[in-house]
């Protein structure tokens, strides 16, 4: 059944999950007629949003970021809060069963009358974020949901890119095995605001103190994102609940020094103009592609580009040079 953009803002409004699934399809879909319906019900809910705090959870596989988003979400909603959890799934745009996997791992918080949990595909996009978060959390944010967690899927680049359209950062890291900074890497210790060092017990807690102290020198080499605000580095365990309201507590901390300093509004429009920035690439390109009499040049700069009969970035040039010279 087609809803109509009405229909979705008053489900959106009134907390339908089954209505708020059904915009966030809508926002995700690439057919041309389903991107104008989106881009109506994108301009009619911006009112509403803004009023949630957006969460970036990464880690490498294993670190256990399901988990604890499970446990962090359910703490949350104890304390009178509701929790969008928008969980990219790199593996759906291959085998389309797999989308739901973050959503089987969450059985429990997926209950909570308070909790919505969006599996989305990746599609290919790079980062390990789907291109549409940014617009999958204005949805969430004008359905009343005070955090927005959205867990990457931990393959490098994603930390920057969900750095780019998140308030708050957090590094979900584990100990054992060799060197505990090894893989690291300093660009991401660069975009984090919290660290969590996650299933920590009585027969490893020595070690995780050793890890904290070894990641705290590794931080004090490093620039402070936010003014006054020294990174902590936290022991816990999600499955144990252990640990969890320090995050919880901390998260909060951040959030109000950035807006007492002013930056967490003007982080925010920076946030909005990289998004823009990045429409404004996919529409030219798109119209590029579409353009009839440019079609074939195209296919031949780009079979050019891939064969390395020249260096993509000059075939890549020589192609937007053509299409200028055709449209100015």
């Amino acid at each position: 059944m087609k809803f109509s953009t009405e229909e979705l803002i008053i489900g959106i409004k009134s907390g339908n999950k089954r209505l708020i699934a059904k915009a966030i399809t809508l926002v995700e879909s690439k057919k041309a007629e389903h991107r104008l319906q989106a881009e109506e019900l994108l301009k009619e809910i911006m009112p509403f949003t803004g009023n949630a705090i957006r969460v970036g959870i990464t880690g490498v596989p294993g670190a256990g970021k399901s988990t604890f988003i499970e446990s962090f979400g359910k703490l949350a909603i104890s304390e009178g809060k509701k929790v969008a959890v928008l969980a990219i799934d790199p593996s759906s745009a291959i085998n389309k069963g797999s989308i739901l996997g973050d959503k089987t791992r969450m059985e429990e918080l997926a209950k909570e009358e308070n909790a919505f949990i969006r599996p989305s595909p990746s599609s290919g996009f790079l980062g390990g974020v789907a291109n549409t978060t940014f617009e999958t959390m204005m949805i969430c944010e004008a359905a009343g949901y005070d955090y927005i967690l959205i867990e990457t899927v931990g393959v490098g680049q994603s930390e920057v890119l969900v750095a780019d359209i998140t308030d708050v950062f957090l590094f979900i890291k584990i100990i054992g095995g060799g060197d505990e900074l090894q893989g690291i890497k300093r660009g991401i210790m660069e975009m984090v605001d919290v660290v969590f060092i996650n299933k920590v017990d009585d027969t490893n807690l020595q070690k995780a103190k050793n890890t904290r102290l070894e990641l705290k020198r590794a931080l004090d080499f490093i620039p402070s994102k936010e003014k006054n605000w020294k990174v902590p580095v936290l022991l816990g365990s999600a499955l144990e609940n252990k640990g969890l309201m320090d995050i919880y507590d901390k998260l909060n901390e951040f959030i109000n020094l950035k807006k007492h300093s002013q930056r967490f509004e003007i982080v925010r429009t920076q946030q909005a103009e990289k998004r823009f920035e990045y429409w404004v690439q996919a529409y030219i390109l798109a119209q590029m592609k579409r353009s009839g009499d440019l079609e074939e040049s195209y296919l031949q700069h780009k079979k050019n580009a891939s064969s390395l009969v020249s260096n993509p970035s000059t075939e890549a040039k020589l192609f937007v040079d053509l299409f200028l010279r055709k449209n100015l």
